[in-house]
């Protein structure tokens, strides 16, 4: 198979999709790769790396994409690199179409085969393609919350662990997931005075198990997550529905009551946020504020830290690009049902049903398809 690494394009992401080392995994099955160039030059992958590794080097983003099979990315393509994609041809990558009525349009009227790292599933139920990126970003979701606290940058001027005399930051996570636990960790670290809501009574024991009283766990409800958001400084949002738009859980009338320089970091972003005054941002000019609120939505939070997010993310792509590639997308997604779950868009078909229910697209099951 020939397999395609396009440079990244959306605002500030220096990740890219294949590493010289998979690249060279790649090679050792007898496959081809083509990598546009200076795709990972800004992390320190040069050409001469990935050629090294076996990979030829192509001049742009529209040559990969015509001499690719499968093209495998970071983010979700951006317009024009969807016009660029075809009928047979398979794209993995990050999608996110819930919320994104024209990325799904336009992969739909592609015909192309996309699978999206999100809502690849293991044994367990979790999502080990997405939690890579998820534990970057809860732990930055703090940094960069931290960070917004500062008076210059229109936060409260307060320093998140406080100092000896001075009480700590208050900090409310919502949900305790992959997200909220790293969020969680982070805070904790930092000497911040940290509350976490979920509706799983398991995750809310483990993060005390873990914790004790250096936290707060709550079960959210309408009561609990208003009267904790009111009285933060800072609110990390980490909700998350496999491949549904995120639910507005914190609304406009919590962001007005909340006090004047306190910070929003939604990282449930890129699925539309859980926050009723999210909208997404980029590194360019991550944050904007509404009722006096500090928000921080970047929708690509990891690729400010895009080394070690490739990284990362690459350890977790590798064994499905090397099935897709030795088997073939639809066998390997036969073979493997948690992959199959990652099937969005096929041959313009949406096979992923919050997708469908969000988009208005009429859900076509991937088992009857394929």
């Amino acid at each position: 198979m020939k397999i395609g690494v396009p440079k990244e394009i959306k605002n500030h992401e220096y990740r890219v999709g294949m590493t010289p080392a998979a690249v060279h995994e790649l090679c050792g099955h007898g496959h081809n790769v083509c990598v546009e160039t200076n795709a990972g030059a800004a992390i320190g992958f040069t050409d001469d790396d990935y050629m090294r590794a076996g990979a030829e080097i192509l001049g742009s983003g529209t040559a990969v994409f015509e001499a690719a099979d499968m093209i495998v990315k970071v983010k979700e393509p951006q317009a024009e690199e969807r016009a660029l994609l075809k009928s047979g041809q398979t794209l993995f990558t990050y999608l996110h179409l819930a919320p994104d009525q024209a990325q799904t349009d336009d992969l739909v009227a592609s015909g192309a085969t996309c699978i999206a790292y999100e809502t690849v599933t293991d044994n367990q139920g979790r999502l080990p393609l997405l939690a890579p990126m998820s534990e970057v970003a809860g732990r930055m979701s703090i940094q960069a919350g931290a960070h917004c606290l500062e008076k210059s940058l229109g936060g409260r001027g307060v320093l998140l662990g406080g100092v000896p005399g001075v009480s700590p930051a208050r900090v409310t996570v919502i949900g305790g997931g992959v997200v909220g636990q790293n969020a969680v960790a982070m805070a904790i670290g930092l000497g911040a005075h940290v509350t976490v809501l979920d509706r799983n009574m398991d995750v809310l024991r483990n993060l005390d198990h873990l914790y004790g009283n250096r936290i707060s766990t709550l079960f959210s409800t309408a009561a609990t997550l208003e009267e904790a958001v009111i009285e933060s400084d800072l609110v990390i949002g980490g909700v998350l529905i496999p491949g549904a738009s995120a639910p507005k859980l914190v609304t406009r009338d919590m962001v007005s009551r909340m006090p004047e320089g306190s910070v929003i970091v939604d990282v449930a972003i890129d699925q539309g946020g859980c926050t009723e005054t999210s909208k997404p941002t980029t590194h360019d000019a991550p944050t904007y504020v509404v009722d006096g609120v500090v928000h921080y939505c970047v929708a690509n939070m990891p690729g400010a830290v895009a080394r070690t997010s490739t990284l990362a993310l690459n350890n977790v792509t590798l064994p499905f690009i090397v099935a897709l590639a030795n088997k073939g997308p639809e066998r390997a997604m036969k073979d493997d049902p948690h992959l199959r779950n990652g099937l969005n868009v096929f041959q313009g078909k949406v096979t992923f049903r919050e997708v469908a229910e969000s988009t208005g697209y009429e859900f076509a099951d991937p088992g009857d398809l394929l």
